[in-house]
């Protein structure tokens, strides 16, 4: 690759590497802030309102926290795969309710099951979706050509 320019499939595993870390680097901090700005969310609408409309927007965020606490975890998923585990993962606890909670995790898993908040936690997933949509790269990311010049260099990594 040295001295012969880039050239489509030319990059090298090293050069593969760096770019799928910087992805990776790139989507965990979209998650954590996405799963700050959920938290902040959450609490504000808890604190400024209250009744069905605040229960409603806790459990679609709370299925928002979820998935981007799995792109945290897992950030090579796609966004529709960390979506579905949210969604499953919430829909497991609401279900879960019906066999009955252990008291000591009713604030983190709720106590009763209702039925509406598995609608709430499909609106959670989408948005969760749109949001970890996000963090991606759009386009291929190819490596520099060290022969080119610095200003075009430079441009190689970033979007087209």
């Amino acid at each position: 690759m040295l001295g012969t320019g880039w050239r489509p499939g030319s990059a090298t595993l090293a050069d593969l590497g760096r770019i799928l870390e910087a992805l990776v680097a790139t989507r965990r901090w979209w998650a954590f802030g996405v799963a700050v700005v959920t938290v902040v969310a959450g609490l504000g609408i808890r604190s400024r309102t209250g009744g069905a409309f605040a229960k409603c927007a806790g459990d679609a965020l709370y299925t928002v926290l979820v998935c981007a606490l799995v792109v945290l975890v897992a950030p090579r998923l796609q966004p529709v795969v960390a979506a579905g585990a949210a969604l499953g993962f919430s829909w497991a606890v609401e279900l879960w309710q019906i066999a009955g909670v252990p008291t000591v995790l009713h604030p983190l898993f709720g106590a009763t099951f209702n039925a509406p908040d598995l609608f709430w936690y499909v609106v959670g997933a989408v948005l969760g979706w749109c949001l970890t949509l996000g963090g991606r790269r759009d386009g291929p990311v190819r490596p520099a050509d060290p022969d080119a010049p610095a200003e075009e260099a430079a441009s190689a990594h970033s979007r087209p």
